[in-house]
């Protein structure tokens, strides 16, 4: 059943709702994770006074962290006057300032001419230990050529996850989501006796439906789906003492909008509508990491989102934070791919850094308490 876009909504009223987090869980949702055997949670703030609850922060101070993509424009920038931060040394620094704890890594590079050559793995660790700033994860290219190079980076920088910024493959295909699922076991074994979890990261195409039913194409693929979804193909294929993941709640959302149809082995059109939270408290052991993206609806786009800072959007992190499992487990690095503000908004993208930071640290929880 294709959900019915809600009516618009004034920008103070939608501002004040999504900030403070006071969205509660809707009728099908509930009744959905209760269905499935998982909590069912409300995500209503209660009135002040309220005797025997107690507050628990949804992501733990020690576990909110940023992924540099967001931030990309000043790591890279070469030394201006703006008084903008520049370059790891500077721009960590910030980061620290505005209390997130943890950083996920996209790349090692800044501009040459900070130093007068690049920096080094060890210089930047060495920044991240003066600032307090632990690195979680990384987004580096996966593959059997690099992955020792890439490890020993990651063992250097003080990581226990390492991953990448893309799905296993891009196909459609289950034989080639085989393939993709040997070669990860074997660089998740490989990363595990380096005391790291390997991880991919999805977008929404990973959430799309496999074609793994006939009839068959002039090369022998099959051109209609069983209604499965490439990512949770994997998830069969990739053991789980090696093979870990990280949600982007944003693409997982966008999924959720996108691909909602597949046309079965019988050529029927089939519906299936995704559920993010679903996905993942089902196997929340096998998801240490998460994207805090956020969007607004926006049915007018292909995506039918558009990237907003951490609470300021429609996705309801309360609902999803509080129903996927131990808040002690996780790892949220808030990521807005859109943050940069270029030439004309040069500190556009850290200010965007400080409001999903606060956004982030009212997420909360009440619970009874002793």
């Amino acid at each position: 059943m294709t959900e019915t876009p809600a009516m618009p909504m004034d920008p103070a009223e939608r501002r004040r709702l999504t900030r403070r987090n006071i969205l509660k869980a809707s009728a099908a949702a509930g009744a959905a994770l209760g269905a499935a055997g998982l909590p069912v949670l409300s995500t209503s703030t209660p009135a002040i006074g309220t005797r025997g609850l107690r507050a628990e922060e949804l992501i733990p101070e020690k576990r909110r962290g940023i992924i540099l993509y967001s931030v990309r424009d000043r790591i890279s920038a070469a030394p201006d006057d703006s008084g903008v931060p520049y370059g790891f040394e500077r721009v960590l620094a910030r980061i620290a300032e505005l209390g997130y704890k943890e950083v996920e890594f996209a790349g090692y590079n800044q501009h040459t001419s900070i130093l007068g050559r690049q920096i080094t793995p060890e210089e930047i660790r060495k920044i991240l230990d003066d600032n307090g700033l632990v690195a979680n994860g990384t987004h580096a290219s996966i593959n059997a050529t690099t992955f020792t190079q890439q490890m020993d980076i990651a063992q250097t920088l003080g990581m226990k996850h390492i991953g990448t910024g893309s799905d296993p493959t891009n196909s459609s295909y289950a034989s080639d989501w085989d393939a993709a699922a040997d070669l990860w076991n074997e660089l998740g074994r490989q990363a595990r006796k380096r005391g790291m979890k390997l991880y991919t990261h999805n977008h929404d195409a990973a959430y799309s439906f496999l074609l793994d039913e006939g009839p068959f194409d002039a090369n022998g693929r099959p051109t209609r789906s069983s209604g499965i979804r490439r990512l949770e193909y994997f998830f069969g294929k990739a053991d789980p003492k090696y093979v870990f993941f990280e949600l982007d709640i944003y693409w997982a959302y966008v999924a959720r909008f996108k691909h909602q149809k597949y046309i079965d082995k019988r050529g029927f059109e089939r519906t299936d509508l995704f559920d993010p939270i679903l996905n993942v408290a089902a196997r929340g052991d096998r998801f240490p990491l998460f994207h805090a993206k956020d969007g607004n609806r926006n049915s007018a786009l292909a995506n039918g989102y558009e990237m907003t800072p951490l609470g300021e959007g429609d996705i309801n992190f309360q609902q999803f934070f509080e129903t996927i499992g131990d808040a002690n487990e996780r790892h949220a690095n808030w990521e807005q791919d859109t943050a940069p503000g270029g030439a004309t908004n040069p500190g556009q993208s850290l200010d965007f850094a400080a409001l999903s930071y606060q956004n982030m640290s009212e997420l909360t929880i009440y619970k009874r308490g002793h």
